[in-house]
C-alpha cells in the first residue's frame, strides 16, 4: 500500500482546509471495476464508468458504498438523512443538495472526491416551471435521489491504478490513525474478499408498454398540430416499456455495458430500487470553471455490413430533417449553456459528428462555456435540466405539450444520472438507454423528435430502436 500522505501533513492541512483527500494507492492491473463492485460489501452500492471506446469521456471509474447521508424529494417534499438521522424539509431539492455539497477548494486528482451520486429526474422541472398537473407515477420511487459518499474506490484505466479514498471535511474528528485503519480495512475487504454471486435474470422476455402503437400514433399527429399551428418547432415523445424481471439487476448490467458500451454507463443500487444504463450523452459536465454539453440528435439504426453502415451514415449526416432537427437543438443547448456560462466564452468544438453504438447511430456535437463566478453547479443544473433532446423546442411549450399528451410522469427517464463532487466538479449523463428495476419489474423508456413532417409509425419503430440495446439483455 503506498500511503500519500504523513501524519504530519495529516495535521496540518485539517487545520488549514475545510476538505482534503486521505488516498491510499494499489496496483489495479489484476482486477476490474466489475470484480471490485462484486467484492464490496455493504448497502447502496454505485458503480460510474465509461466504456474503452470511449476513454476520452471517462478516464475512471468510480464505486462506493455505505453512503453517510442521502437526498431524496418528491415535489417540494424534500428528506433528508445525515449518518442516520432524518428529517423533512420544504424547498427546492437542489438547493438542499447544494448546502450538503457545498466546500471549499479540494485539492484532487480525480475529477470526483466524494459527494453525491444519484439521479435527478425530469420531473424536478416543477419546480422551477408551470408545465401542467401532476402525472401518474407507476415506479413510485423519488423524483430526485442522491446518495452522499465520502469514502469512495476510484479505478485510474490509463495508470490501472486503484486508489481508496477518504473524504475529511471540517466536521470530521476522526485521527490520522483512524482514517487510515478505515481505509485499511476497505482495501482489505475489496482485494481479498470474494466476489459475491450475481443471480441471471428470469425473464418472460415481452414487454408491454404504457401506451399502443394506435395511441402513441395519435400522439404525433397531435404535436403536429400544434408544430403547425405555430405552438413549437419540436417535441420528443416517449413510451415506457415494463417486463417481469426476476434475479441479481447486476447481471443485467454486466450484459449491457458489452452489448452498448457507451461513455456514460451506471449502476446504482438505491436498496428499493436499481437505477442502471449506458448513456451516450451528456446532460451537463463542469470542470473547475468549464461547462459542457454535448446534444445528440439524428438517429439511425446500426446496417448489417461496413458497407450499410456506410451508406446509412451518408444518408443520415444529408438528410434535410435530421439535419435541421439537429441544429436547432444545438442552438437550444448553445442557449442552455450561455444563461450559465460567462458571455462571449460560449463556443461549438465538435459539431455534426456521427458517433456508432451497438445498435443504433447518432449526429453528436458538443458545447462548451466558461461558468459565470456566481453559478453553482446545481445552478446549472436547474437551468439546463431537462435538455431539449428530450423535450423540444421551445423547450417550456414542448414540455406542456408533453405533459398534455403523455399518460405517465417521466421521473428517471429525460433527467440526469451522474454525481456532484464536494470540489464543484459535477458529470451528470442524460437519461436515456436508462432502466429502472423495482419489484421484481424492469422499466425502460425511450422518446423520438416529433417535427412537422413526421411519420408516426416510424418515430415509433424509433422509440423501439433506441430502447432495444436495454430490451436484449433480457433475453
Amino acid at each position: 500500500m503506498k500511503d500519500m500522505m504523513t501524519k504530519e501533513e495529516f495535521m496540518k492541512r485539517k487545520r488549514e482546509e475545510k476538505t482534503f483527500l486521505v488516498i491510499t494507492e494499489e496496483e489495479g492491473d489484476s482486477i476490474t471495476p466489475i470484480s471490485l463492485y462484486r467484492r464490496m460489501e455493504g448497502k447502496k452500492k454505485f458503480l460510474l464508468e465509461s466504456s474503452q471506446l470511449h476513454q476520452d469521456k471517462g478516464r475512471y471509474s468510480y464505486l462506493g458504498c455505505n453512503p453517510y447521508g442521502e437526498v431524496k424529494s418528491v415535489g417540494t417534499e424534500v428528506e433528508r438523512t445525515i449518518y442516520g438521522r432524518a428529517e423533512k424539509l420544504q424547498g427546492n431539492v437542489l438547493q438542499v443538495l447544494e448546502k450538503e455539497t457545498r466546500s471549499a477548494q479540494v485539492d484532487s486528482p480525480f475529477p470526483f472526491c466524494g459527494g453525491a451520486v444519484g439521479y435527478i429526474g425530469y420531473d424536478v422541472i416543477r419546480q422551477y416551471e408551470n408545465i401542467g398537473a401532476d402525472l401518474h407515477d407507476p415506479l413510485n420511487i423519488p423524483e430526485v435521489h442522491l446518495l452522499l459518499y465520502r469514502e469512495f474506490i476510484v479505478y485510474d484505466h490509463l495508470r490501472q491504478k486503484l486508489s481508496f479514498v477518504y473524504v475529511c471535511r471540517e466536521d470530521d474528528i476522526a485521527s490520522y490513525e483512524e482514517v487510515y485503519e478505515r481505509l485499511q480495512v476497505y482495501k482489505e475487504e475489496v482485494l481479498q474478499g470474494e466476489e459475491a454471486e450475481v443471480t441471471e435474470i428470469k425473464s418472460t422476455l415481452s414487454f408491454t408498454s404504457s401506451i399502443t402503437e394506435k395511441e402513441f400514433c395519435a400522439m404525433v399527429e397531435k404535436a403536429k398540430e400544434h408544430i403547425r399551428a405555430g405552438d413549437i418547432f419540436q417535441v420528443v415523445l416517449s413510451q415506457r416499456l415494463q417486463s417481469e424481471c426476476i434475479g441479481d439487476p447486476f447481471a443485467l448490467y454486466r450484459k449491457l455495458r458489452i452489448a452498448n458500451p457507451s461513455p456514460y454507463m451506471f449502476y446504482i443500487d438505491f436498496q428499493d430500487y436499481v437505477v442502471l444504463g449506458s448513456s451516450p450523452e451528456s446532460l451537463l459536465t463542469i470542470r473547475e470553471d468549464k461547462v459542457m454539453t454535448n446534444p445528440i440528435a439524428g438517429t439511425r439504426p446500426r446496417g448489417k455490413t461496413k458497407q450499410e453502415d456506410a451508406e446509412i451514415e451518408k444518408e443520415l449526416l444529408e438528410n434535410e430533417k435530421e439535419r435541421a432537427e439537429h441544429m436547432m437543438l444545438v442552438d437550444l443547448g448553445r442557449n442552455d449553456i450561455g444563461r450559465v456560462s460567462e458571455i462571449g466564452s460560449v463556443t461549438i468544438d465538435k459539431y455534426m459528428k456521427v458517433e456508432k453504438y451497438s445498435h443504433v447511430m447518432h449526429i453528436v456535437s458538443e458545447v462548451y462555456g466558461t461558468l459565470r463566478k456566481q453559478m453553482s453547479g446545481f445552478d446549472a443544473l436547474a437551468y439546463c435540466l431537462p435538455a431539449g433532446t428530450v423535450s423540444g423546442a421551445p423547450k417550456i411549450r414542448a414540455m406542456e405539450i408533453i405533459n398534455e399528451l403523455e399518460n405517465e410522469k417521466r421521473n428517471v427517464y429525460a433527467g440526469a444520472v451522474g454525481y456532484v463532487s464536494f470540489s464543484g466538479n459535477l458529470d451528470m449523463a442524460l437519461a436515456i438507454r436508462t432502466m429502472v428495476v423495482k419489484d421484481e419489474k424492469a422499466y425502460v423508456q425511450a422518446g423520438a423528435g416529433i417535427v412537422y413532417d413526421s411519420n408516426p409509425v416510424a418515430e415509433y419503430e424509433e422509440t423501439l430502436n433506441k430502447a432495444r440495446a436495454l430490451l436484449e439483455v433480457m433475453k
